[in-house]
C-alpha cells in the first residue's frame, strides 16, 4: 500500500476569518474513531459550528460536523461529539493561559491530512465587532479596485 504524501484539504472554516481576529494558528491531531476517518476520506465535514474547549488540562473539538460513514454498521460515530485534540504539552499550557482572558477563543480554521493523518488548524482567536467586519470588507474591496485599476493601466501600456 502506497503511503499518502502532502496535504488533503477536507474541511475549512471561511466565516471564522471574517468573525474573528486570527491571533495564532496551531496543528493540532485528532482522535478519531475508524469510520470517521472513511467519512473524513470521503471528504465530507463541516467546521461551521465547531470550537475548541479546554477540560482537564487537555483540549477537546465540539460541534464538529463528521456525517456518519455510509458504509458503517453498528460501529458507526455520532456526527457531532466532542474530539480529543492532540497538541504538546508547552502549546496546551499556551493555550490555557490566553483563553483565560476575556474575549479570546479557540476556532478551527481547516481540517485536512498530512501524510495520512487527519489534522486540524486550530486559531487562538478574538471576536470582531461589527465596525471591525465593515472595516476589513472595506479593505478588500480598496485592495480589488487598486489592483483592476494596475491591471488596467498595463493592459493600456502593452497596447
Amino acid at each position: 500500500m502506497v503511503k499518502e504524501q502532502g496535504r488533503k484539504v477536507i474541511a475549512q472554516n471561511k466565516k471564522a476569518r471574517h468573525d474573528y481576529h486570527i491571533l495564532d494558528t496551531f496543528e493540532a491531531g485528532l482522535v478519531l474513531t475508524g469510520t470517521e476517518v472513511k467519512s473524513l476520506r470521503e471528504g465530507r465535514a463541516s467546521l461551521v459550528d465547531g470550537f475548541g474547549d479546554i477540560d482537564g488540562g487537555e483540549i477537546w473539538l465540539h460541534n464538529v460536523y463528521i456525517p456518519e460513514y455510509s458504509q458503517g454498521t453498528w460501529t458507526n460515530h455520532t456526527a457531532r461529539r466532542k474530539r480529543k485534540m492532540l497538541l504538546h504539552r508547552s502549546e496546551i499550557d499556551k493555550l490555557i493561559g490566553k483563553t483565560r482572558e476575556t474575549g479570546h477563543t479557540l476556532v478551527p480554521l481547516v481540517l485536512y491530512f498530512k501524510d495520512g493523518r487527519a489534522k486540524v488548524e486550530l486559531a487562538l482567536a478574538k471576536g470582531k465587532k461589527d465596525y471591525d467586519k465593515r472595516q476589513t470588507l472595506r479593505e478588500q474591496q480598496d485592495r480589488r479596485e487598486a489592483d483592476r485599476a494596475i491591471s488596467a493601466a498595463r493592459r493600456k501600456q502593452r497596447a
